[in-house]
Formats: structure tokens, C-alpha cells, sequence
């Protein structure tokens, strides 16, 4: 593929993608610049950090090795 139909294919690819995330990457790669922290984390990431967020505020806390286990198992 040249050069030109695979400027194409790429705009054709971003066009139809509806995910944010990785569009933002696209973004931050093409303009050669570092990407978010926050943008680079998937959704269920980001969540876990919100949940920790909340815990930390209430006074709650968890074992770095339980919150390991449960996102390994989500990325499994």
C-alpha cells in the first residue's frame, strides 16, 4: 500500500471508530505529543481509581494485592 491509500485507510478507520480512547492516543501520537496520564487508562481503570478516590476520602482503604487480583482478572 502506498503512501496515499494508506493515509485513506486511516481516515476512513478514525472516521468509523467510536472509541474515544484510542482516538485520543491517534491524537496525541500524530501531534508528537505525550498523551494524557488519564486519557492512556482504559475505562475500568479509570474507574478503580475513582472508587479509590472515594474509599481514601470516606476513610476506607485496600490491600494493593486485592486491587491487583480484581483488575487482573478483569484484563484476563
Amino acid at each position: 500500500m502506498d503512501l496515499q491509500a494508506l493515509k485513506i485507510e486511516l481516515v476512513k478507520e478514525i472516521l468509523s471508530s467510536e472509541r474515544e480512547e484510542l482516538l485520543n492516543k491517534m491524537y496525541a501520537a500524530l501531534k508528537g505529543e505525550k498523551a494524557d496520564f488519564w486519557l492512556e487508562l482504559t475505562a475500568d481503570e479509570q474507574e478503580e481509581i475513582k472508587i479509590s478516590r472515594q474509599q481514601v476520602k470516606s476513610g476506607q482503604s485496600e490491600e494493593w494485592s486485592d486491587v491487583y487480583e480484581r483488575l487482573s482478572r478483569k484484563s484476563a
